[in-house]
C-alpha cells in the first residue's frame, strides 16, 4: 500500500479554513465516503457507472497518491471538513499551468444537498478561490456543470462568477442531450502602495461617505479643512502606516494602521470605495495590508468593529483576526479583534 503524504508539493500552505470549515489535502480515510456520495449523485457527475470499492482503492493508490509529490499536478484534491469530519470533497481539476486556469470540482455529503447546499457550496467556493488565486496565483477559475441544478448558479453569481457560455446539447444523459453551463471568474489585479500627497482628495471622499460615517465610532461629517490637517499629520508619521489599494489600476480603498499607546498596539481600519463594496474586497485587502505591515513592524494589530457591522466582522475573521472580547469605544459597544500572524 502506498503511504499517503497528505501534503502537496505544489502548495506552500496545506490547510485553508473559515470558522469550523476547512479544506485539506484529500485524505485516504475519506475514500469510501466519497465513493458513496459519487454513486448517489451520478446524475450531475461525469461518471457513467457505479464505483466499486476496488475502483476507489485503485484510484487512490494509482492516481491520487501520485499527485502529492508533483510540482504541477493536473488536479489538486481536498477533503472538505467540518470540525475535522469529512462532509464533502473537490478541488482544482483540469489544471492548465501555462494558461493559469483550472476547473472547480465539488460534491458534498448527499443528505446536505437539499437544505444546506447554498451554505456549503458558498463556503467551499471561498476556500478554493483562496487556493487558486492567493496560493497559486492562477488567472482564472471556471465551472463546467450540467444544466440540471439552477441553484448552483445563484451562489456562483453571488460570488461574481459570470456565465461565460452555454454549450447547447453538449452531453447525452438519461436518454437525452442536455446543456452544459460554464461560469468563470478572473482574478482581480490588486496592488498596494503607501499613501501619497496626491491621495488627499480621494481619502476625504472615502472618509466622508455616508456608510463610512455610519460605521465609524465618530459619525459626524468631516469638513475638508479638518481632513487636510489630519492627512498632513499622518502621511509622514512614523506611528502611522497607510496603504492605498488599487484594483485593476482603479483606486479602491484605504487600510490604516495607527499606533495607540493605551493598547501598545496598532489599530487597523479599512475604508472601501462605494463602487467596490459587495465585491468581497475587504478580506483580501486586509490580508495583504497586514502582510505588508508586519514587514515594517512586529507590533500587535487590533481592530474595533461596531457590533452591528456584520459584514466588517466577517471580513476581519476571514483575514485571520480573532475575537478578543467587547469594549466601549466613544460610548458605543465594540467588538475587539486581534490579528494572528499566519
Amino acid at each position: 500500500m502506498i503511504n499517503f503524504k497528505n501534503s502537496y508539493k505544489s502548495l506552500t500552505k496545506q490547510s485553508f479554513g473559515i470558522g469550523d470549515y476547512s479544506i485539506i489535502p484529500i485524505r485516504y480515510e475519506d475514500r469510501f465516503d466519497i465513493m458513496q456520495w459519487r454513486n448517489e449523485q451520478m446524475y450531475h457527475l461525469r461518471q457513467n457507472s457505479l464505483l466499486t470499492e476496488d475502483d476507489q482503492e485503485n484510484y487512490f493508490q494509482n492516481v491520487v497518491a501520485n499527485l502529492f509529490g508533483q510540482e504541477r499536478p493536473d488536479q489538486i484534491l481536498f477533503s472538505y471538513l467540518k470540525n475535522n469530519e469529512c462532509i464533502g470533497y473537490g478541488g482544482l481539476v483540469h489544471i492548465n499551468w501555462i494558461d493559469q486556469n483550472a476547473e472547480i470540482s465539488f460534491i458534498m455529503k448527499t443528505e446536505l444537498e437539499q437544505n444546506e447546499f447554498k451554505k456549503h457550496w458558498g463556503i467551499y467556493l471561498d476556500l478554493i478561490e483562496e487556493v487558486a488565486f492567493k496560493e497559486l496565483n492562477f488567472h482564472k477559475l471556471y465551472t463546467f456543470a450540467f444544466d440540471l441544478r439552477p441553484h448552483l448558479y445563484v451562489v456562483l453569481e453571488e460570488r461574481k462568477f459570470r456565465k461565460e457560455a452555454v454549450l447547447e446539447g453538449h452531453c447525452f444523459f438519461n436518454k437525452r442531450f442536455i446543456d452544459v453551463v460554464i461560469h468563470s471568474k478572473i482574478q482581480r489585479s490588486i496592488k498596494l502602495r503607501k499613501m501619497e500627497s496626491k491621495d488627499e482628495e480621494i481619502t476625504f471622499l472615502w472618509a466622508n461617505d455616508g456608510e463610512t460615517r455610519r460605521n465609524s465610532f465618530n459619525s459626524k461629517p468631516i469638513i475638508y479643512e479638518e481632513h487636510s490637517k489630519w492627512f498632513q499629520s499622518k502621511i509622514n508619521n512614523i506611528n502611522s502606516h497607510y496603504f492605498i489599494c488599487e484594483v485593476d489600476a482603479t483606486l479602491a480603498g484605504l487600510v490604516r494602521f495607527d499606533f495607540n499607546k493605551e493598547y501598545n498596539a496598532f489599530i487597523i481600519g479599512i475604508t472601501i470605495d462605494e463602487k467596490f463594496r459587495g465585491k468581497k474586497l475587504s478580506a483580501p485587502l486586509l490580508k495583504r495590508s497586514c502582510k505588508s505591515f508586519v514587514e515594517i513592524s512586529k507590533d500587535k494589530i487590533i481592530a474595533f468593529i461596531k457590533e452591528d457591522n456584520i459584514a466588517s466582522k466577517k471580513s476581519f475573521e476571514r483575514a485571520s483576526f480573532v475575537f478578543q472580547g467587547k469594549e466601549i469605544i466613544n460610548k458605543t459597544e465594540a467588538l475587539k479583534y486581534e490579528y494572528k500572524h499566519e
